[in-house]
């Protein structure tokens, strides 16, 4: 006998939940008859999947006292968002969404609220989704009589192209943007009653198949289409619905964005050669021409040249195009720092808290430059030589601002102490390019340094 598939089993082949958020998801699952029962409906509990397209049902639950509106279980099932946009503005926003229409994986009409399922760091993981019928009378046919415009059901400025056929797959009724859709594509006027195979022959394997709900995307001539097919939820008839969405400009605009996409991580890619080049020119400045006393002034540039370097490096090791992680961003610092410039005496440590936070590139620039001087002063000012030390740099969101804390447990900073370009830098920075405040004071054991600016992504 076939092993019914389990919440954690839907989790952890379709979704990259963590173990905690399945639990979560588990533990919730158990108590879905009882929240079922409480409000008379049917009951679910639907994840993202890995690919991020569509939904997957893991768990569902009916009151005792309704009849369910499936016929059959969805557990397992996709949920797809032209059919349930419900669910996945809830994914997407973490805000709830309250009696709207939706249609059914068996292509039923419900009355559904949506609430968001939130893990770890009050992050959305899932949605909880509770269906009624809607107790209406199945619209009649003749509601999309072409001769009834005004009482027509649906509305004739849809963009889509709307096709209604019968069981013997010819057309009831077809709305302007399908009549424009057939004269575009075949050069001929669409007929109701006609075949729709007479205008797509392609069409049949997606009539032939046996799903209730069915989406795909093919190419009609120089045209890319979605189709969207589905039975109306009518038991005296066998109506179909195919709906058809031309992508043909959308997927165009997306090979101009990939092609652009390529053309600025080329550029990123030059930028980060060029600061290597001139990092490199720094290195071999220091080891053959350069008076001890200035070896230390080309190190500070050639740190805060590498900085910069690595908001580029990181862009280029990720999936995005234009965007940097902020935390990942100062770990590669603080580490080039604190490494080449204690080589010395090998006594400090640096730590880094905080949470991942994805900000554009060219605020990433900016905050490199500060994050470098920041941890830098520290290296260089706070500890005596010869004395063991501790960096603790901490990435936190307050509401709309992002707040960068450098703290150590050095000698502690003194207003009395002379101007440093690197104050300097920092200030300038942070005003003018970052539009934020920066504050540095002593503390009880060492010195506070704090950055904030607007998150913007």
């Amino acid at each position: 006998m076939e092993r019914t598939m389990t919440v954690r089993d839907l989790c952890e082949l379709h979704t990259h939940l963590l173990d905690s958020d399945i639990q979560i998801l588990e533990n919730l699952s158990m108590n879905l008859s009882l929240i079922a029962d409480l409000n008379k409906a049917n009951v679910f509990i639907d994840c993202p999947v890995r690919e991020g397209r569509h939904a997957i049902v893991v768990a569902e639950a009916c009151g005792h006292s309704v009849k369910s509106v499936y016929n059959h279980p969805v557990v397992g099932k996709f949920a797809y968002e032209a059919f349930e946009p419900a669910v996945f503005y809830v994914l997407r926003t973490g805000k709830d969404m309250f009696v709207n229409r939706a249609l059914t994986q068996e292509g039923a009409m419900v009355q559904q609220s949506v609430v968001p399922i939130k893990g770890e760091c009050n992050r959305v993981i899932a949605v909880l989704i509770m269906e009624k019928v809607i107790h209406e009378e199945p619209e009649s046919l003749n509601q999309f009589d072409r001769q009834d415009q005004q009482n027509s059901l649906v509305p004739e400025f849809i963009e889509e192209s709307i096709f209604l056929i019968n069981n013997q797959n010819r057309l009831v009724y077809t709305n302007p943007a399908a009549i424009n859709l057939v004269s575009e594509i075949c050069l001929t006027d669409c007929v109701l009653g006609e075949s729709i195979f007479d205008y797509f022959p392609g069409f049949a394997d997606v009539l032939a198949s046996k799903e209730d709900i069915l989406m795909k995307e093919m190419n009609i001539g120089k045209k890319i289409i979605q189709i969207k097919k589905f039975h109306l939820g009518n038991k005296n008839s066998n109506e179909t619905f195919i709906i058809i969405r031309d992508l043909t400009e959308l997927r165009d605009k997306e090979r101009e964005l990939i092609s652009k996409s390529v053309a600025i991580r080329e550029i990123h890619h030059r930028v980060k050669n060029n600061l290597q080049t001139v990092a490199s020119l720094l290195r071999l400045q220091m080891r053959l021409g350069a008076p001890e006393e200035s070896k230390p002034h080309l190190l500070v540039s050639l740190n805060r040249v590498l900085s910069i370097s690595s908001v580029y490096e990181i862009i280029l090791a990720s999936s995005q195009v234009d965007h940097v992680d902020l935390l990942e961003l100062i770990e590669k610092i603080g580490d080039m720092i604190v490494h080449t410039e204690d080589q010395a005496r090998q006594c400090l440590s640096i730590e880094y808290r905080g949470e991942l936070h994805s900000i554009d590139s060219d605020i990433g620039i900016s905050v490199a430059l500060v994050v470098n001087e920041l941890i830098h002063n520290c290296v260089k000012h706070a500890f005596k030589e010869g004395t063991e030390g501790k960096i603790t740099v901490c990435l936190q969101k307050d509401g709309p601002e992002l707040e960068i804390q450098v703290r150590d447990d050095g000698i502690g900073y003194s207003p009395a102490m002379k101007p440093s370009l690197g104050l300097d830098i920092i200030r300038m920075t942070v005003e003018n390019d970052l539009d934020g405040e920066f504050s540095i004071q002593r503390i009880k054991e060492g010195t506070l340094a704090s950055v904030r600016f607007p998150y913007k992504r």
